[in-house]
């Protein structure tokens, strides 16, 4: 594979220094373009009641350009993200659904709402295995970033503490596009493409998107990313305002890499490393592609699904949206509705406990199997579906074997959302405002099931799986403790439907005292109603005198569990800024958020409903000096309650559906740096670093752990210490324009567990990038990772969170990626 990949490589190169040398390219070299230049004087909407430059609001926001994102050349949404301030990210899943923070508030997703033109294109945060980065995908179609950390996003956000808002391109008078090839030594091939114009004086269009395939940055034996997106919009411009209809579809596949182990734990000092590779090894297999999940339906009829790995995240939706801008009387009108609607196919290998020491475990299951198939002797091991005739020796090899969870799962969802707000600017003789009125309204659901298999597998990249059997003093097999080698069928069974009704309300005020006092105040109110309904399930045995893996199977009772809910939630918000001079100045700002549960309470059985309630402080100082820029936000959140119960795996039975209990409060202190220093016209180095202190607080719990012990401790997965910088480097070559950039990242030391039994220790990252501009092409090759540093991210969470994994610092997580490299290859008109 690597041989396939060098030679891509060396194929890429050359083809990049043909492309450069090719006469078609302009003459006259540009000029650089640096985001950092126009920064202070950017204009951001998102947050605001009016457009306002980056430096006159009272909130913590960042704007990136497309050009900004070419040069960051992310792996993926959240690998981006990750360099802005105040957002710790672990983006070592594969492309999607990958874990963000925002200023350490513990959850997966920060409470961060991802938005296509102010409208989110499914109203939760989290969908059913899917977050926003699923749904909103970064291709030549999006004009600029905007992400807002805190401050106004609980206004116009609902359950946001932040917000990512991707800007569209539309069209003008000036017909423009671009398209851009993306090859990688991780097998990468991307297409981007995208043109804009002018139908008449009044109409306009834009359409683009993207097809890629990847072979990913770990050997599955598979292509882990395959699939697109289209996009586009026509704009049509009316006496009043502008209208825009948008339409947006995807259908793309992605694998999801999980934990895999990289210690023996009988001593972990010992690498498995020869075994799993660090960089490339996955327990993604090519055995996978075809794995049987049998249950019983609730009319007691077995039902037997054949599972592929190599679907991964199926996601496919469609949206169509409407959007309207124009003038009301003396109010400015902002009209938006969007539909959604989408399947998501799930298939996923979830690592579960470590790998243990092959006799141990085998003679964990001989009373079990003496029991079932009589006069056992001995139980011995074999590659799966060969009924012992290849027999697997774990002496010859690690000496471990261990088990891990295919999940499958499903949904049909959609998501009906409008958002429509007046503006208008009141003259007074204390100043003016501009307040803002809006109603957000939404009608969405899904549907869900999931289906999960423990299987037996050999430490191993790309691991074979492995059958326990059961042998007779004679060495005849009399059955087996496996099938196939699944250990357990369906050891977790789901499945639910719910619908979901909210409507907000909101209003916010801008008051700009005089030209150095701005004042912020808002209020959001909303309703939600939840109504649905989970299956209910039981312990089956299915049957089969031969194995041991169908014995305590879930089975579907024919019964379900119905489930009403209905919740309020207040969000507000004040702030103020002040501007010392043109040069310098101030904010600070006190919020409040309520972050209701997830509609799927309504489609779980015996959920925990728990309203999640922070406030949120933070004060700011910004300075500029040419084009040179300082922003420093302090911040502080306090959660009460927060919940933070989780599914924890269960060796015994192998299910992973059963809520452990653990909430209470959490504190959150810090203060976050983003910078530019431009030190010649040409040499300029800018770069993020966030400190805090995560803790937890009280907390209750009801799985026999002592929560007094966890009083402020390190929040789980959180660290106290990251942040990244970025030189840069331009000057001209003949009609060239060159521009060198480097990157180091750092992030520091974090604990699996409540506990802090296990750490996670500090890692970084040094990354380089150079890119040669001449007329309207552009040829850029990127490398991350170059000196293959290592680190641990997530831990392996189905275990982890009140035992750790008995060891000081963890054997068991989901490494960052290994060195690769991108060359990118554009051309605009």
């Amino acid at each position: 594979m690597m041989k396939r990949k060098n030679t891509l490589a060396h194929s890429w190169v050359i083809g990049a220094l043909y492309a450069m040398a090719c006469p078609a390219f302009a003459q006259d070299a540009p000029a650089a373009q640096s985001g950092d230049e126009a920064d202070v004087a950017s204009v951001v909407v998102t947050g605001s009641a009016r457009p306002q430059r980056r430096f006159d609001v009272s909130y913590a926001v960042n704007s990136l350009s497309q050009n900004d994102v070419q040069k960051l050349a992310p792996l993926s949404m959240a690998d981006l993200l990750g360099k802005l301030p105040g957002i710790q990210v672990e983006a070592t899943g594969g492309e999607v659904q990958n874990i963000t923070r925002v200023r350490g508030i513990p959850t997966d997703d920060g409470l961060a709402l991802f938005q296509q033109d102010g409208l989110p294109l499914f109203t939760e945060m989290n969908g059913f295995f899917f977050r926003g980065d699923s749904l909103n995908r970064y291709d030549l179609m999006t004009k600029n970033l905007e992400v807002v950390r805190g401050g106004p996003a609980s206004i116009y956000g609902s359950q946001a503490a932040a917000i990512v808002n991707s800007s569209t391109v539309t069209g003008t008078e000036t017909t423009k596009g671009k398209a851009q090839v993306t090859l990688g030594t991780t097998g990468l091939g991307r297409l981007d493409l995208y043109q804009a114009g002018k139908i008449d004086d009044k109409t306009f269009y834009a359409v683009g998107g993207f097809i890629r395939q990847d072979d990913g940055h770990r050997d599955n034996g598979f292509p882990n990313d395959r699939g697109g997106q289209i996009r586009g919009n026509i704009k049509r411009v009316l006496e009043s305002g502008t209208l825009t209809v948008s339409a947006n579809y995807l259908n793309d596949h992605n694998a999801f890499y999980l934990p895999i182990p990289i210690s023996d734990p009988r001593n972990p000092s010992v690498s498995l490393d020869k075994y799993i590779d660090y960089f490339d090894g996955t327990m993604n297999s090519p055995s996978l592609r075809a794995v049987p999940q049998k249950y019983l339906d609730g009319n007691g009829k077995l039902q037997t699904d054949t599972r592929d790995l190599a679907s991964g995240r199926h996601m496919e939706y469609g949206n169509l949206g409407v959007r309207y801008e124009g003038e009301l009387g003396k109010w400015q009108l902002s009209a938006k509705g969007g539909a959604t609607k989408g399947t998501l196919d799930f298939d996923a290998f979830y690592s579960t406990s470590n790998p243990a020491d092959a006799t141990t475990f085998a003679n964990g299951f001989l009373g079990a199997a003496k029991t079932a198939f009589g006069a056992v002797d001995h139980l011995g091991y074999a590659i799966a579906g060969s009924n012992g005739a290849q027999v697997y020796s774990p002496a010859a090899a690690s000496g471990l074997v261990m088990q891990a969870q295919y999940r499958a799962g499903a949904s049909d969802f959609y998501s009906n959302q409008a958002d429509i707000n007046i503006t208008r600017n009141f003259e007074t003789g204390l100043g003016n405002h501009d307040v803002k009125i809006g109603f957000y309204g939404s009608g969405y659901g899904l549907t869900s099931k999931t289906v999960y298999n423990d299987m037996l597998i050999e430490v191993q990249g790309k691991p074979r799986t492995l059958d326990l059997l059961a042998y007779s003093a004679s060495g005849a097999v009399l059955g087996s403790v496996t099938d196939n080698g699944v250990l357990r069928y369906s050891t977790t069974l789901n499945q639910g439907d719910v619908d979901a009704r909210m409507g907000a309300l909101y209003v916010n005020d801008t008051w700009e005292v005089n030209d150095r006092l701005r004042l912020d105040a808002g209020v959001r109110r909303e309703r939600y109603n939840y109504d649905g309904y989970a299956l209910l399930t039981k312990q089956v045995n299915l049957g089969d005198a031969a194995t041991l893996a169908d014995d305590t199977t879930r089975a579907f009772t024919g019964a379900r569990q119905e489930h009403k809910y209905n919740f309020n939630t207040t969000n507000w918000t004040f702030g103020a800024n002040y501007d010392f001079s043109q040069r310098f100045g101030g904010y600070a700002r006190v919020s409040h958020l309520e972050v209701p549960p997830s509609m799927q309470v309504a489609s779980s059985v015996d959920p925990l409903v728990l309203t999640t309630k922070a406030d949120q402080y933070e004060v700011g100082f910004k300075a500029t000096a040419g084009r040179s820029y300082l922003y420093v936000t302090g911040f502080y959140t306090q959660f009460d309650p927060l919940n933070a119960s989780f599914a924890a795996f269960n060796p015994l039975t192998g299910r992973n559906d059963q809520t452990l209990p653990f909430f209470g409060k959490a504190v959150v202190r810090g203060a976050e740096f983003d910078g530019a220093l431009h030190l010649t016209e040409r040499f300029y180095i800018n770069g993020s670093l966030t400190l805090q202190d995560p803790q937890y607080r009280q907390f209750v719990n009801a799985a026999g752990a002592d929560p007094s012990k966890v009083v402020g401790n390190q929040i789980i997965r959180e660290p106290k210490v990251f942040g990244n910088i970025r030189p840069n480097y331009n000057f001209n070559l003949g009609a060239n324009l060159v521009e060198l950039y480097g990157s180091y990242a750092y992030t520091g030391k974090r604990y699996v567990d409540f506990f802090e039994a296990t750490a996670m220790p500090a890692y970084h990252s040094i990354g380089a990038g150079v890119s040669v501009t001449r007329g309207d092409w552009r040829v850029q090759l990127v490398g991350d990772n170059l000196t293959n540093a290592k680190g641990l991210t997530e831990g392996n969470t189905r275990t982890d969170a009140l035992g750790g994994q008995g060891s000081k610092e963890a054997i068991y997580g989901r490494p960052v990626f290994g060195r690769s490299a991108r060359l990118v290859i554009s051309k605009a008109w």
